[in-house]
């Protein structure tokens, strides 16, 4: 198994197979006093992982959706176990006929959707986060490395 097919398993292990995820989001802030020294901001968020990509419901008129319709470059992180970036995209309303596999997903992973997920708001949508490069730590070295430098876009990893 090639070191980025480790990185890759430990992600699936960590993240993936349906799990609710909490994970840590920055964009950019759209503050006034961002202007000519852009500030990060960072927020915690529902998200559910799956081949590079998680995803999360949100509503558009959140900062988090606002700013990244200003920049969609993000970093993520979750917990010690992962920090990566990668870009951001509303994929727009969560019940719109594109996102409804995503939303059998959410439905299925995030316990609390049917209670707060709004979906009959077209406010309510789908963000993907797909991701480019990070790090993933393994602190028991299961696959024999403490480390992984992951390029998600070349699929290659150190």
């Amino acid at each position: 198994m090639s070191k980025y097919e480790k990185a890759i398993k430990l992600m699936e292990e960590f993240c993936g197979n349906g799990k609710d995820n909490l994970i840590a989001l920055a964009t950019i802030s759209l503050s006034p006093k961002a202007v000519d020294n852009p500030r990060p901001t960072v927020r915690m968020v529902d998200a559910y992982y799956e081949d590079g990509v998680f995803y999360v419901s949100t509503s558009s008129f959140k900062n988090k959706t606002l700013e990244i319709e200003k920049n969609n470059e993000v970093a993520i992180c979750g917990l010690d176990l992962f920090v990566a970036q990668g870009t951001a995209e509303n994929l727009g309303w969560v019940k719109d006929e594109k996102n409804a596999e995503i939303r059998g997903k959410m439905k299925k992973y995030f316990a609390w959707f049917d209670d707060h997920g709004n979906e009959e708001s077209p406010d309510s949508i789908v963000l993907r986060i797909t991701l480019t490069e990070g790090t993933i730590t393994d602190n028991e070295q299961k696959y024999g490395e403490w480390q992984y430098k992951v390029d998600f876009v070349n699929k290659t990893a150190e």
